[in-house]
């Protein structure tokens, strides 16, 4: 039975591949996997997609196709030897590997959030260093949009607050708008700084500006280091989580697999131990979750 369906794998394989007019596998499979994600990913995949192409961190066909390999076999091992049945062991691994294109979206957001991040570091220093010259929010948003330090999407966002600003007379619906966009503790306090110096007015600004870009500095300072903390604990707790899967080959030695065999022919038991596999891979999930989201917002 097994045969057959790894020969009628092959088969739509073949013939799938047959209708594609490139003659190459890698662009065939890397075009279907890019339509699913295109199907089934949330709106923001395409903009976050693009730009971590064009950073060059995207998967190369091959990472994609070694990734669904280890997900398939992992799923496969696990799932036969929590319950021995080639029928499980297939849904498993047919839910582990359509798991994928998720786990991959997930590292896209956070290759982006770190980017945008990155960005908005260079926002925030950039206009406090133009303003301490100029003396003008406005001049400093023209002064670092004309530079050519910013990238999209913040590049096009602060021109959107020079337009907003002459259009309105008034920074004020600018900084609001930045600070929906990106809700960073080093955006919205030093918006606040500039609107207490264009409405209040404030003395020796040299000298507050400069302890902006101290506190700013000290931000990113702990921006990164939470960075490379989460990048430790990623690693452990990967480490962790597959070393529970395996918790169940410990039952088996100290049972003896023909016994721990009889028993998963209870109800009770076999749905125990499904619900033992949802639990650890939720847990991982949820770790994998933290790693990936909300990289330097905080």
């Amino acid at each position: 039975m097994i045969e057959m369906i790894l020969v009628a794998v092959i088969v739509i394989f073949i013939v799938l591949y047959r209708k594609n007019s490139n003659g190459s596998v890698n662009t065939f499979i890397k075009d279907e996997w890019n339509k699913i994600y295109v199907r089934y990913a949330p709106y923001s995949y395409k903009v976050i997609r693009d730009k971590v192409k064009e950073l060059g961190l995207e998967y190369t066909t091959p990472q994609y196709i070694f990734q669904v390999l280890l997900f398939a076999v992992f799923g496969a091992i696990i799932s036969y030897l929590y319950f021995y049945n080639i029928w499980i062991t297939i849904i498993y691994v047919v839910v582990a590997v359509l798991s994928v294109p998720h786990i991959s979206y997930m590292r896209m957001k956070r290759i982006y959030s770190e980017y945008i991040f990155e960005q908005v570091q260079v926002y925030t220093t950039n206009v406090i260093m133009e303003f301490e010259t100029t003396q003008s929010f406005v001049k400093s948003l023209e002064g670092v949009y004309s530079s050519g330090v910013l990238e999209d999407p913040v590049k096009s966002d602060v021109k959107a607050m020079i337009d907003m600003a002459y259009q309105q007379g008034s920074i004020d619906g600018a900084i609001k708008l930045m600070n929906e966009k990106y809700p960073y503790h080093i955006v919205k306090n030093m918006h606040q700084l500039f609107l207490q110096i264009t409405k209040e007015g404030a003395l020796q600004n040299n000298e507050v500006l400069d302890n902006m870009l101290t506190d700013i500095d000290m931000l990113v300072e702990n921006v990164y280091r939470d960075r490379s903390d989460r990048k430790a604990f990623h690693s452990s707790f990967l480490r962790y989580g597959i070393m529970l899967y395996f918790l169940v080959a410990i039952l088996q030695f100290l049972l003896t697999k023909e016994t721990y065999i009889q028993m998963l022919q209870k109800p009770l038991i076999f749905i125990m131990l499904n619900a033992v596999v949802i639990f650890n891979t939720l847990f991982l999930y949820k770790g994998e979750k933290y790693y990936n989201e909300n990289v330097g917002v905080e």
